[in-house]
């Protein structure tokens, strides 16, 4: 045993360095000349998983309460430690961290002397001084235990023993067994064990809080393992009577509301404690190898989040270490000379996440002069931003595409991605792999070929409670929703694979989110939203639909229900579809920053005839239409779009909204149907139960009807439309439907067999008719024969194969060919025959070109002028690009 050293009282020349902390990230940040949220800081032992995820929820919901004082008695509290660690709630004391706790016992005033075994936890010493409490700093053995036989002369004397365990800094332990045994020897003193980093052991080890003799005090941290030192939350464990000995020396209401409420769900979140537990012994045991790896370095075994080591190379020691660490790069370590027992040569890290701790092990090799040349060369991570909502439709996927034309135009090889996309609305590859429309739309901004990378994984519904499963542009089967959920590790892994394969060929990658990155049903399975953007690196963006109303409110929402590391990835905000004076939403800004700490990068104003593809289908059938300069009325024709329950490519119809002289209604009622000029029966991803919907509603009647003489109604039927408007759809292997044999609508004297295999290509033909080129592409289950001679080949392709029938009259025909409506000459036809059809002249000349880049310029121009790109370019790493890349776009390079 060390010699002992017996104070009156502690100098009050000893400086105050002696009670020095880690964690001061402020005063690192001045001593390196940098902004503090640089510092890295492994010299204050946290949590390295950050706070549990619900912990922005639960402040939130406290907050409603802060207008009020706290409960002075903790009631709920109590009754939560006393349920998680089955004893009496009288033996519980909850205080402001664990700090509260052991000055107020250290003020009881009960003990002629206060025990220190060293070196250990600084603030024992300063709460003994505080109460003018003799010390003994009494000395470990060599590998740093209690030495409880030698500690016996001292125990003569009546006094408090202050134990940490595991120790802070050394991670030993002190057994229970011995100090159960010591305890009930000197009886007349008092045994302090505090256990602020016990929770970090496993779940079944002793902490002396149920079998605990009556003059020991067991005192817990709930900030250092939930990762709340900001909350500050600790509880005591005694007898009854010293808990009320111990909340007489503390301040009234000196838990706030805030700790309460968390503490509470601290207490019961098992699986959050289970993580910790595991992921930490993993991360402490990784961060251990790699440190011994660093010559002249010695680390001690550890229990707990943190490690103790020396430096034992000649003519250095931590302080060195810590200074070139600080300056050069901006990493925070905790110096413990000033642990009673320990020199300068000593230090202790924290254990932080494995690339922190990677990034440190690397840091100490430099500074050491022993870092060694990597063997292979490190792939940098491509700057990525991420297009992410307060919800679905809130305009994701056209900002995604505005922000890839705009690096683009300053001069960047740019990529769009989205893991994973729901979508009926899909389109065909020219190597015949299928992925949503969003995805080709944001490769035409970038001027590229789509690409199934760029939508790894497409889920087509087909029911309420189940979707069709593409991945890599391949179907690999129709799963209910429980099944896609076990099968999502597989699906992650190809979006992880084809990200990585894609962003490897560009300057930038523009990712897009789905739905809400706050839908916490969905969180623990995400593998697109905070998922996708963590694994990319990317700053994300949070978009809201302000034209719906309540964005402001949504966007502090999201902000709450995101665990603390999720918000760090949100770079800020931006504004959809804002009508009116921008000037007028100011205020609202900079009560979303005080909520958030966020800024507005962007307000985008609503922009008119976007003429841009929709995703998916909720602007259809919600009747938002397109809308654009029309000729009058009577000088118009009009085409009826039937809405299907289960609509997939409606985007065929997107050509005829930007006619001039035609008019388009999306028709759910049979009763709304009335006598247009011609009806467009679009796809269905389930046309079996849409042809049974269709027949129930009345649909099909109105369509025989308008198909009879005496009507010049066009019928146009489009793949799952072609298959309705037949005599019979067999399905064989009860693909869509427990009937083999169901009947079509009769318009067409054709039969359709649906087969498990898929049609998936490229398509290019000609109209029959009309003799006019058309394009665009097949995806079918199944083939469609004529069962009468009578028929017509409306359409043929390149082969010269059948791509649909009609009636010899040209008024009923069907075809698979989606886009057949892309081809300008083909459309103008078309809609000439019906002018004529209504007595109209024809226009004979193309009057709209339907070609999206002037569409993609223009939303690019409005978004660039909308939105802060420098803010945007910095948070990427290329700040300076922008301008230069600007002038170059605005000069016309």
């Amino acid at each position: 045993m060390e010699k002992q050293t017996l104070f009156a009282g502690i100098p009050d020349m000893l400086d105050e360095q002696k009670y020095a902390h880690g964690g001061n990230v402020r005063r690192m940040a001045e001593t390196a000349g940098c902004a503090p949220e640089d510092i890295l800081d492994f010299s204050a032992n946290v949590n390295p998983l950050g706070p549990p995820p619900w912990l922005g929820q639960v402040v939130g919901q406290a907050l409603q309460n802060v207008d009020s004082y706290p409960d002075p008695e903790c009631h709920d509290l109590v009754m939560a430690a006393s349920e998680k660690y089955k004893i009496w709630p009288t033996q519980v004391l909850p205080g402001n961290g664990a700090s509260e706790l052991l000055f107020a016992i250290a003020g009881m005033g009960q003990h002629r002397q206060a025990i220190i075994p060293s070196p250990t936890y600084v603030d024992y010493a300063r709460a003994c001084k505080a109460h003018r409490l003799p010390i003994v700093e009494a000395g470990m053995t060599e590998d740093f235990q209690v030495d409880f036989p030698a500690m016996g002369s001292l125990l003569t004397t009546p006094s408090v023993v202050f134990l940490c365990s595991p120790n802070n800094p050394t991670g030993t332990m002190i057994s229970p067994d011995d100090l159960r045994e010591v305890a009930a020897m000197f009886p007349q003193s008092r045994f302090v064990v505090d256990a602020s980093f016990s929770d970090f052991l496993p779940e079944d080890r002793d902490q002396l809080i149920r079998n605990r003799p009556a003059n020991v005090i067991t005192v817990l941290s709930l900030t250092k393992f939930y990762a709340i030192p900001g909350i500050r939350l600790g509880l005591a464990f005694a007898d009854p009577e010293i808990v009320l000995q111990i909340k007489q020396r503390m301040p009234a209401w000196s838990v706030n509301t805030l700790a309460q409420s968390v503490g509470i769900k601290c207490l019961c979140d098992t699986q959050y404690a289970a993580e910790t537990r595991e992921q930490t012994a993993l991360l402490r045991e990784s961060l251990a190898s790699g440190l011994r790896n660093v010559p002249g370095i010695k680390v001690l075994p550890g229990t707990a989040n943190y490690l103790l080591c020396r430096v034992e190379r000649i003519g250095q020691d931590a302080v060195m270490l810590r200074d070139k660490l600080l300056a050069e790069h901006h990493i925070g370590i905790r110096l413990c000379g000033n642990y009673t027992g320990l020199d300068d040569s000593w230090f202790r890290v924290a254990v932080r996440s494995q690339g922190e701790n990677e990034q440190l092990i690397k840091a100490m090799e430099a500074v050491s002069g022993t870092a060694k040349p990597p063997v292979v060369k490190r792939i940098k991570r491509t700057p990525a931003l991420m297009l992410q909502g307060t919800s679905s439709n809130a305009g994701k996927s056209v900002l995604a595409a505005a922000f890839c034309r705009i690096f683009l135009q300053d001069g960047y090889n740019v990529a769009p991605f989205k893991a994973q996309n729901m979508s009926l609305n899909s389109y065909v590859t020219d190597q015949g792999g299928e992925m949503g429309r969003a995805q080709v739309t944001q490769a035409m901004a970038c001027r590229l070929k789509p690409d199934v990378r760029m939508n790894p994984v497409l889920l087509k519904p087909g029911s309420d409670v189940g979707s069709q499963v593409i991945v890599m542009g391949q179907p690999v089967g129709n799963m209910a929703v429980r099944e896609y959920v076990e099968y999502k590790p597989r699906a992650w892994e190809a979006v992880k694979t084809a990200y990585d394969s894609l962003a490897n060929e560009y300057d930038i990658m523009v990712l897009e989110g789905a739905g809400s990155p706050a839908e916490v049903n969905l969180k623990h399975h995400d593998i697109v939203n905070m998922a996708m953007a963590k694994y990319a690196d990317a700053r994300v963006l949070l978009a809201g639909d302000i034209d719906r109303g309540g964005v402001f409110a949504s966007m502090v929402g999201t902000m709450s229900l995101l665990t603390p590391m999720e918000r760090s990835l949100v770079e800020g905000f931006l504004i959809n579809r804002f009508r009116g004076d921008a000037t007028l939403l100011e205020p609202a800004f900079g009560q979303m920053f005080e909520h958030t700490g966020k800024p507005v990068l962007g307000t985008i104003p609503y922009i008119h005839s976007l003429g841009l593809p929709e995703e998916d289908s909720v602007s259809f059938k919600e009747g938002l239409l397109p809308d654009s300069v029309k000729f009058p009325d009577d000088e118009c024709v009009e085409v009826v779009v039937v809405d299907l329950p289960r609509i997939s490519n409606f985007n065929d119809i997107d050509p005829l909204f930007a006619e001039p002289d035609v008019k388009v209604r999306v028709v759910t009622d049979a009763r709304d149907v009335g006598t247009p000029d011609a009806i467009i029966l679009p796809g269905s991803k389930s046309t079996v139960p849409d042809m049974k919907a269709l027949k129930g509603t009345g649909m099909a009647a109105v369509l025989r009807e308008l198909a009879g003489d005496g009507h010049k109604t066009r019928i146009v039927g489009i793949c799952g439309g072609f298959q309705m408007l037949g005599d019979i759809v067999d399905d064989p292997y009860g693909l869509e439907s427990e009937t083999t044999r169901v009947e079509g609508f009769g318009l067409l004297p054709v039969q359709t067999s649906l087969a498990p295999e898929k049609t998936l290509t490229r398509t290019w033909g000609v109209h029959s008719s009309s003799g006019q080129k058309v394009h665009g592409y097949e995806i079918h289950h199944g083939q469609t024969t004529p069962l009468s001679e009578i028929l017509r080949v409306a359409l043929r392709n390149n082969n010269g194969e059948p791509l649909g029938y009609g009636r010899a009259d040209g008024r009923i025909f069907g075809t698979y060919l989606h886009g057949l409506f892309d081809a300008d000459e083909f459309r103008r036809w078309f809609i000439d025959q019906l002018r004529m059809d209504k007595g109209l002249s024809p226009l004979e000349q193309v009057q709209t070109t339907f070609d999206l880049e002037d569409a993609i310029d223009n939303l690019a121009s409005v978004v660039r002028e909308a939105v802060c790109m420098d803010s945007i370019y910095k948070s990427l790493g290329l700040s300076g690009c922008c301008a230069q890349a600007s002038l170059f776009y605005k000069l016309g390079g």
